[in-house]
């Protein structure tokens, strides 16, 4: 509680008047009890302090009403102010004076009394009478609270101020001390100084107090608030900033802004489309405004570089000399003739048209048939660039379209990736492996190229991360796949399929000599040597330790013969530069034959019969067994095949049944044989309809006791009334008929426009036969004695002839 000292009235007139020199102040109120240093600069006001220290060191202070007035009159002085003690004066060597006041009591001016040098007035001064009324002692009791509220949170007030405050009984000397540590306006100070009623005083002084610690609570907590959102951007800028100053002073980093000016002059240099154009100078735009370092700032200048490096119309000139592009696709591959075709129709429709769009091929083949390389040679016949992008194993949407800027680290698709990667808008665009993605929930890859890959949409490509449209007609896709099924229909029906089936021997051979061996000959250091494979040799390779569709173990096969060749050249003290590799040699060089060639049997045997069966590498040789054994009947199926080959088996059973009295067969054999088929290679799944006429025939043989020829192959599905039906991959089955030595090929009739297809050099050495009916196939598979008859003279075919011998029939050749 406040002790108040001894009460006077408070509305007693003032008693005493003093003339003082006026001091006028700037920027500053003084209350009595307050203690204040003053710098004096002017003139008038350094002579009112020299003549205020010539009597009681007494002076007025009262503060201008507008602090930027340098001459006030009477007019720009509040009346009311604070009579002063001048404590200490000192001159400085500016010609300035410091003086240290102390304000002692409140007074107003009477008169301003006339002086040229300095301002003086008589003042009457007001003494506080007070009336410890319980509202006095209630307002002192809050605004020592107050202020020792406010004390907690301003650090700058100490513990010792705080517990002098609390001791001072004086209510007017409480409220002008606690006054003078605040910040108030000088307004607010001024009416402050100006309240001669105590109540009145403490009442605004109360306000004024609480209003301050709001505003400070206020303060820290917006300080508090930048100060979480601001901590980190502060320390990363304050660290990036010495960075760049060490950096700097190293002389490894250029000035920020001299790349923006290059990359302005970069982005005013570029042409592109009116879209990306507008879009690369929006974000140039928003670069500028950025902090360098910023994260933001680094994914804008990575768009705009992606934007102004691609080729938007950079294009090479495309080649329309046909027959030079004609001599740099023979020089590149050997055989391949609808490929290359397709390829001069194109550079023919080029030279004839200014704009037309790049077609887009679909190379299908077993492997080591040349596709990728091919393409590889389609883009240097055409003059074009090449560039590959592999899609074996991709599944996710994005590799092709890209990822949207709001990821972290996000990049542009392969497509757009690759294109800035070759330079130039118009390259041949090889997409390896197109039946090798695959898909899960980031989506499907496949649909991704629907647009790429669409000549009519292609035009437009919109990737994710450049989110503007880019133009890609001008660009000649070829895709390379293994096998088509595995390729989605509507990807199937954008693209131009060509078939590339497996080489024939004689082109193997052609291709060893002309670009393998000189391959494996630069490769293994031998093009010093005179190095020579003779053609029984290559031929040796080619059928003992080679089984392919294309040629890649055959190009194996010949760099190890090489490697052998250096080893002996190197180890050789002599002075040898001629070699020859002949075939005896190459068991030498190559070990034990791995395949035995010609895989027909050294005589005709009763139950196996050479089937012809499709793979993804190619045709292959397809033996097929049958036992007959006495039993219950039972049908026996061995070989691990599919429930397609399994169905075939029993309508050929069932069809063998049907013509049982006519194949002199006892009519019950179902009933007390069992009947065993085998596939070899168990191992191997298998399945497909096209070996129903192999198991007919191999039932039919062991049945009747008659072997089967062994120099034929045949393949055709067979219904239950025995007709054949046409099947899938005929090249590929014949290619493999000729590299196992067989003579005669049994195909559907249905399959005679396939022929075309077989290259002459094996239709002169195979005999191919077309066949509607399977009683025609086995009077063609099946061995007869002189003079001996497969069916009762009452049950010929209808679909022979009287007069037709078994061995000749209908026979087509390619001769």
């Amino acid at each position: 509680m406040i002790n108040m000292p001894k009460i006077f009235k408070q509305d007693e007139p003032p008693e005493e008047i003093r003339l003082l020199p006026l001091l006028p102040l700037r920027d500053i109120v003084v209350f009595p009890h307050m203690v204040a240093p003053l710098f004096v600069g002017r003139a008038k006001s350094v002579n009112a302090l020299s003549e205020a220290m010539k009597s009681e060191k007494q002076v007025f202070l009262s503060t201008q009403k507008k602090a930027g007035i340098d001459n006030p009159t009477e007019k720009d002085i509040n009346p009311v102010g604070t009579i002063g003690t001048v404590l200490q004066l000192l001159k400085l060597p500016d010609g300035t004076v410091k003086a240290l006041v102390e304000g002692k009591v409140r007074a107003h001016v009477t008169r301003f009394v006339k002086n040229d040098d300095f301002f003086q007035v008589e003042v009457t001064s007001h003494e506080d009478d007070i009336d410890p009324t319980p509202e006095i002692v209630a307002l002192c009791r809050a605004i020592v609270e107050t202020f020792s509220e406010y004390a907690k949170m301003n650090k700058n007030l100490s513990k010792e101020l705080v517990g002098n405050v609390a001791k001072i009984t004086d209510a007017s000397q409480l409220a002008d001390t606690v006054a003078a540590h605040f910040s108030f306006k000088i307004e607010d100070k001024q009416k402050l100084l100006e309240a001669y009623h105590i109540e009145q005083r403490l009442t605004l002084l109360l306000k004024l107090v609480r209003m301050e610690i709001e505003v400070f609570r206020m303060d820290q907590r917006v300080k508090a608030r930048v100060k979480e959102q601001m901590e980190k951007t502060q320390k990363n800028y304050y660290l990036n900033e010495q960075m760049r100053a060490i950096k700097k002073e190293m002389g490894a980093e250029d000035d920020p802004s001299d790349e923006l000016k290059d990359l302005q002059r970069r982005i005013k240099r570029k042409r592109m489309s009116k879209e990306a154009a507008g879009k690369v100078r929006q974000e140039f735009k928003k670069l500028k405004l950025m902090t360098p370092m910023s994260a933001e700032a680094t994914v804008v200048r990575n768009y705009i570089d992606w934007l102004i490096s691609l080729p938007w119309f950079d294009r090479t000139k495309v080649r329309n000399d046909l027959d030079e592009a004609e001599s740099i696709l023979n020089e590149d591959h050997y055989g391949l003739e609808k490929p290359k075709e397709r390829i001069l129709e194109y550079l023919a429709v080029q030279s004839l048209v200014k704009k037309i769009r790049g077609p887009i091929l679909c190379l299908v083949g077993p492997p080591g048939v040349g596709k990728t390389s091919l393409a590889k040679s389609v883009a240097r016949a055409t003059g074009r660039k090449f560039v590959r992008l592999s899609l074996g194993g991709v599944r996710d949407e994005a590799e092709i379209r890209g990822h949207r800027r709001t990821y972290i680290g996000a990049m542009p698709g392969k497509i757009i990736q690759s294109l800035k990667k070759v330079g130039a808008n118009n390259p041949v665009f090889c997409l390896d492996e197109v039946d090798k993605m695959s898909m899960d929930f980031r989506g499907d890859p496949s649909a991704a190229l629907l647009e790429v890959l669409d000549p009519e949409q292609n035009y437009s490509f919109n990737d994710h991360y450049l989110d503007v449209d880019y133009d890609l007609s001008d660009i000649m896709f070829v895709t390379t796949a293994n096998t088509l099924p595995d390729i989605p229909l509507p990807l199937q029906d954008r693209m131009e399929i060509i078939r590339l089936p497996g080489y024939t021997e004689y082109e193997k051979y052609n291709i060893a000599k002309d670009y393998l061996i000189p391959k494996q000959q630069k490769a293994n250091g031998l093009e010093k040597f005179d190095v020579q494979f003779s053609e029984n040799a290559v031929l040796k390779i080619v059928r003992e330790y080679t089984r392919e569709s294309g040629v890649r173990n055959l190009e194996r096969e010949i760099s190890s013969v090489c490697r052998k060749i250096a080893r002996e050249l190197v180890k050789s003290k002599e002075e040898t530069t001629t070699f020859r590799v002949a075939e005896k040699s190459i068991a030498k060089f190559l070990g034990p034959a791995k395949f035995r060639y010609g895989q027909i049997e050294e005589q005709d045997q009763i139950g196996l019969v050479t089937g012809l069966a499709w793979t993804q590498v190619g045709g292959e040789l397809l033996a097929v067994e049958t036992l007959v054994m006495p039993g219950k009947g039972d049908l026996i199926i061995t070989g691990k095949l599919g429930d397609v080959m399994k169905e075939s088996a029993q309508a050929a059973v069932s069809y063998v049944r049907s013509r049982a009295e006519n194949l002199m067969i006892e009519t019950n054999f179902y009933k007390k044989f069992d009947i065993h088929i085998h596939v070899p290679e168990g191992a191997i799944p298998k399945d497909g309809p096209s070996a129903g006429i192999s198991m007919c025939t191999s039932i039919a043989s062991a049945l009747t006791k008659r072997p089967v020829q062994r120099d034929v192959a045949m393949t055709g599905e067979i219904t239950l009334r025995g007709r054949i039906l046409p099947i899938g991959g005929l090249k590929e089955k014949i290619l493999a008929a000729h590299r196992g030595g067989i003579k005669r090929v049994l195909i559907p009739k249905e399959n005679e426009k396939d022929l075309k297809d077989i290259p002459a050099t094996i239709a002169k050495e195979i005999d191919i036969i077309s066949v509607e009916h399977m009683d025609e196939v086995l009077v063609h598979a099946l061995v007869l004695q002189e003079g001996e008859e497969l069916f009762k003279k009452s049950d010929i075919p209808f679909e022979m002839a009287s007069d037709t011998q078994p061995q000749s029939g209908n026979r087509q050749s390619m001769n």
